[in-house]
């Protein structure tokens, strides 16, 4: 009995021993998955944004203009404003962006794995796909996330869009000038549309190009798609995102810019009211919306898949080479 004593406390040693140097390693690892997450959707919101800034701010002008919009209206513009202000003049605003789109891309695609995570562990799909729901609630809810901590850079960004240089001299210089002359509480103008409007852009995009990693991976038995076709799951996935959330998107930026455009819209649906009423529905509230379907896909497409390889490399240098997404 003597030995048998002994030899239980052992093997009780033996047991607990891997279960206490386990969780340091696991913490360090959720902290490296973060960190990756974060990096990778940073350089994924840069590089998209920065490839699409011209037509960025050409749809801006266009949305909080009463200008009608055509493709060939929105050339006119660009080239325009290369004659008169420059080349570099195309990106005008693109700081703002930077300043913005950064924290907002990092939050964002780390949000959305954190949220992946915890749904999974909740309806018990840990390490595998989520189901149709979840998949658009954990879309939605990252970009809610990301939208409420960065909303007042993106009010900046729209300001310096569609002001004339003179006006605003730096991204500070928004800062103070609406501050003083127009409240603080301005900084979040036109917050509410962009909630609504995230919730279905975010959850669809995210929701649409999950989805399609799926079904390819179903259909052509390897595990991970090409560059070429993460850039066309992006693109599908941003056009159909864009297009569901759209005319939220023409308030927003009409709410954003009212006090240097000299308006005063108080809500979301006298807004859309005044929009019609001056401009019709689908030439007010859809306005820009045929260069966004130009715009959006890449962007995303972009965004989507340099998260992706971003991820992927990191993961190879930190891992060696036979780990993959």
């Amino acid at each position: 009995m003597g030995n048998g004593v002994r030899e239980g406390a052992v093997e009780f040693q033996r047991d607990v021993e891997p279960v206490t140097a386990r969780i340091p390693a696991e913490d360090n690892q959720e902290k490296k998955k973060v960190l990756n997450s974060l990096m990778s959707g940073a350089l994924a919101g840069a590089v998209a944004k920065t490839a699409v800034a011209p037509l960025d701010r050409t749809k801006i002008m266009f949305q909080v203009s009463s200008k009608r919009f055509s493709a060939k209206e929105a050339y006119r513009l660009i080239y325009h404003t290369y004659l008169n202000e420059g080349f570099w003049s195309l990106w005008r605003g693109n700081s703002a962006t930077m300043v913005r789109v950064i924290p907002y891309a990092a939050i964002q695609f780390c949000a959305h794995e954190e949220y992946k995570q915890i749904l999974g562990n909740y309806y018990g799909f840990q390490g595998k796909a989520l189901t149709p729901f979840p998949r658009f609630i954990a879309g939605s809810l990252a970009g809610t996330t990301a939208a409420m901590v960065t909303y007042p850079l993106d009010m900046v960004r729209a300001r310096m869009a569609v002001t004339p240089k003179e006006m605003y001299s730096s991204i500070v210089h928004v800062f103070i000038r609406i501050s003083r002359e127009e409240g603080l509480k301005t900084l979040y103008r036109g917050f509410t549309p962009t909630i609504l409007g995230v919730i279905p852009y975010a959850g669809l995009s995210f929701f649409t190009y999950e989805t399609l990693k799926k079904v390819h991976a179903e259909h052509s038995g390897k595990a991970q798609p090409s560059p070429p076709e993460r850039l066309l799951f992006g693109a599908c996935a941003g056009l159909i995102g864009q297009s569901a959330s759209y005319p939220l998107d023409v308030v927003r930026r009409r709410m954003q810019t009212a006090g240097v455009l000299g308006h005063t819209y108080s809500s979301i649906l006298l807004t859309m009211q005044e929009i019609v009423r001056e401009e019709g529905l689908v030439r007010g509230l859809y306005k820009g919306l045929s260069m966004n379907w130009v715009k959006g896909p890449i962007a995303v497409g972009i965004s989507f898949t340099t998260f992706d390889l971003t991820q992927i490399l990191l993961r190879k240098l930190q891992h060696g080479p036979g780990t993959q997404r």
